[in-house]
């Protein structure tokens, strides 16, 4: 048994120690009419009034399941009119919903209940939403998952604050059980509606609180309460340990638009425990959508990185998103492996800048006289490269790569395939669609920005102009 004074302090403190509310804040309570959501409108309407100034809105959805919905509603509204307190209601015919988006009766319930809530937070001004998620539910929540075989993020349960759309879901009972509500609701006069569906073990949910949880009490008669500091303590330490993975983000993940590059050394230095976390937050930056990634896909990844012979590996990681291994550099890439932007630039004659959009790069062409410094400059870069004007056939094509394209290498007898200098070079596969070709007028590959440039039209004592060819990111 609570008393209602012990009921509210308790309220008070996890408010405090979590945040949930400050002085002057607006909260739209969702109220069911059940216990738990009615005994969670009294709570914060006695702390409105006597511990902090708070500004309430009650909530309802009639989902239209039972006939007694409407009643349902009735009696909520009448509370919060009892109560003084501005009421919104919501109807939706959940049925139709199913039909239209495939969903369950559970899952369709909570899609249009959570949006009409928050959409209701955020018309009325409103910081957050109070949710009458209590101990019980809690240590449902986490068997659940348990049973599933959920990580450390998951055996947090439900967290006591959680943004979405901008409008924070506090749940300030996790640390209260039911039957203390149920109490408080007979003592104190409250009315409550009980919903039949509660008692149908065709829901998991319900399969878990009815039956499973019953059996397991049997031999851990403080089970519930277990379950829920294992999910205060799990809580605790998973942001603990988010704040680290995001720390080594930062300083070992390289990113680019629909990329993202690390070290296989920095990974390596990294715990297994950061490691994990690294993989799925690369992969949540890569795709906000993206779905809890299961422990066999994380632990594959990690593996093929941790190998200590040189390899190259790739793994499909579904939703578009792949890992690559290249030599020691482990890419994650949001776009499939076998894309490559395909483009063609025809130059009748130099000009000062052309910008290769497709590959986020820029050709910069300087023609001068031989021995002007500016040209000069260029000299000895991998970047840049110089051509006797006169002897370069033009129009020049700036294009993407060709199977069996080939280039005579200065220095070298004879030509060489693209593909094996760039297998010589250890350029990436990844990196390898991103260098454009410059070739003359004949289809000769004269230069690969930043790789090699060919015995075509090589500056000489006979030289008089000399074109400077630059390249660069946009």
């Amino acid at each position: 048994m609570v008393e209602w004074n012990e009921l509210v302090d308790s309220v008070m403190e996890a408010a405090a120690e979590h945040r949930l509310w400050e002085p002057g804040d607006a909260i739209v309570v969702a109220v069911s009419g059940g216990p738990d959501s009615v005994a969670l409108l009294h709570v914060l309407h006695e702390i409105s009034l006597s511990r902090m100034p708070l500004t309430l809105i009650c909530a309802h959805v009639n989902h239209g399941f039972r006939a007694e919905s409407a009643q349902e509603a009735e009696l909520v509204r009448r509370m919060a009119e009892e109560l003084g307190i501005p009421f919104e209601l919501a109807e939706f015919d959940i049925p139709s919903f199913m039909k239209e988006s495939g969903l369950g009766p559970q899952e369709a319930a909570r899609e249009k209940r959570y949006r009409f809530l928050i959409d209701t937070a955020q018309r009325r001004g409103a910081r957050s939403v109070a949710l009458a998620h209590h101990a019980d539910d809690q240590a449902e929540t986490v068997l659940m998952r348990l049973l599933r075989g959920s990580a450390l993020s998951g055996l947090a349960g439900m967290r006591w604050i959680r943004t979405e759309k901008n409008v924070e879901l506090i749940r300030p009972f996790l640390r209260i059980n039911k039957a203390a509500l149920v109490d408080v609701c007979r003592r104190r006069g409250y009315l409550y509606a009980e919903d039949p569906s509660n008692s149908q073990t065709k829901y998991r949910r319900n399969a878990i609180r009815l039956e499973v949880l019953p059996f397991l009490t049997r031999y851990s008669p403080r089970l519930s309460r277990s379950l829920t500091q294992l999910a205060e303590i799990a809580g605790a330490e998973d942001d603990f340990m988010e704040d680290a993975a995001a720390k080594c983000f930062a300083e070992t993940v390289r990113q680019e638009q629909g990329k993202c590059m690390l070290d296989r050394a920095a990974f390596a230095a990294v715990p297994s425990a950061l490691q994990r976390r690294l993989i799925k937050l690369i992969l949540n930056y890569l795709s906000a959508d993206m779905p809890e990634i299961d422990f066999p896909k994380v632990e594959a990844v990690r593996r093929g990185i941790l190998q200590d012979m040189p390899t190259a590996w790739s793994l499909d990681l579904g939703r578009g998103l792949t890992c690559l291994r290249q030599y020691n550099t482990i890419y994650f890439l949001s776009a499939p492996l076998d894309h490559q932007a395909s483009y063609v630039y025809r130059l009748p004659l130099p000009q000062p800048r052309l910008e290769l959009n497709e590959i986020g790069k820029a050709l910069v062409m300087t023609l001068a006289e031989r021995g002007n410094e500016a040209v000069l400059r260029g000299e000895g870069s991998r970047q840049s490269a110089r051509f006797d004007y006169k002897e370069l056939v033009f129009p020049l094509t700036i294009r993407s790569r060709l199977p069996g394209d080939t280039i005579k290498v200065m220095g070298l007898n004879g030509s060489k395939k693209v593909k094996d200098i760039y297998i010589d070079d250890k350029i990436p596969s990844t990196e390898r669609s991103r260098i454009p070709l410059v070739c003359d007028g004949l289809g000769n590959i004269v230069w690969i920005p930043g790789i090699r440039r060919s015995v075509h039209a090589a500056v000489g004592d006979h030289t008089a102009s000399v074109l400077l060819l630059s390249i660069e990111d946009l």
